[in-house]
């Protein structure tokens, strides 16, 4: 680990769950932070207690990704600040839980600015640095559904999530022998706020306990699978076993599956 030291880390909606998750992880392995999110007054809080448990440098940027400029202004307020970033860690992302047509276009559109263009761009403006230093991650939080056929509600989650991993892969092949590897970390059903922001959590609750994983799992795989340099990787033995099952039956029944399983995790009445 002593040539991760004084390394800096990334790691956008780094306020909650999964977020935060990575956040700590990285700090408990030596990492200096930049956590950005909406909410400042959480990421003083996590500042403040990673800084005081690990002794590490946190810096705090306060950013809503859905506004279109916010990415290119992260990245400008970091040179500012004369902070290079080493590993990025693209998460911040949400779920809309309903209908497609029960939204406004405004929603949709946020929705891809943070899910898909915030994305492309972080890693666009960040990795040529990472490549000219020879050293470099990018980890981007996709999902289980973005291996699985697209279900009903969230119409636009398993596409966005979908568009991550190929841009991950595309992305790994590109970056060969620069020392910049990139992963797309794959978890399925993670205990965090995610369900309580989309409102699915009366729902969700009703699905088996073996089908979650706790955030700090996710992180801690999810990070070990970027320093070793894999490109997707599928956290908990049941998700390794659903994404492998679905590949292999015929699409029209997948889709069926997906078709009645998705009420007990999204509003498709």
């Amino acid at each position: 680990m002593a040539e991760l030291t004084g390394k800096t880390a990334l790691v956008t909606g780094a306020s909650a769950g999964i977020g935060r998750a990575f956040a700590e992880e990285l700090a408990s392995r030596g990492f200096h932070l930049v956590i950005t999110a909406r909410r400042l007054e959480r990421l003083q809080e996590l500042q403040r207690e990673l800084a005081a448990r690990h002794g590490v440098r946190v810096e705090v940027i306060a950013a809503d990704l859905a506004v279109p400029d916010a990415a290119q202004a992260l990245f400008d307020e970091l040179g500012r600040r004369q902070i290079a970033i080493d590993v990025l860690v693209n998460n911040a992302g949400y779920g809309l839980g309903v209908k497609y047509f029960k939204t406004s276009w405004k929603e949709q559109a946020d929705f891809i600015q943070v899910m898909v263009t915030a994305v492309a761009q972080l890693t666009y403006l960040f990795v040529p640095q990472m490549a000219e230093r020879g050293w470099g991650r990018i980890i981007n939080v996709a999902s289980l559904a973005g291996l699985l056929p697209g279900g009903p509600g969230s119409t636009l989650y398993a596409a966005a999530k979908s568009f991550m991993i190929k841009f991950t892969e595309s992305l790994a092949l590109e970056m060969t022998n620069t020392g910049v590897t990139a992963t797309a970390v794959c978890p399925g059903f993670t205990l965090s706020e995610f369900h309580d922001v989309n409102a699915t959590r009366p729902r969700v609750e009703k699905m088996p306990k073996l089908m979650w994983l706790d955030a700090h799992t996710v992180a801690s795989k999810g990070i070990d699978a970027a320093m070793a340099g894999r490109v997707v990787v599928v956290t908990g033995a049941l998700n390794k076993l659903i994404a492998t099952t679905m590949k292999h039956i015929p699409d029209a029944v997948a889709r069926r599956v997906l078709l009645r399983q998705s009420k007990n995790f999204r509003h498709v009445d």
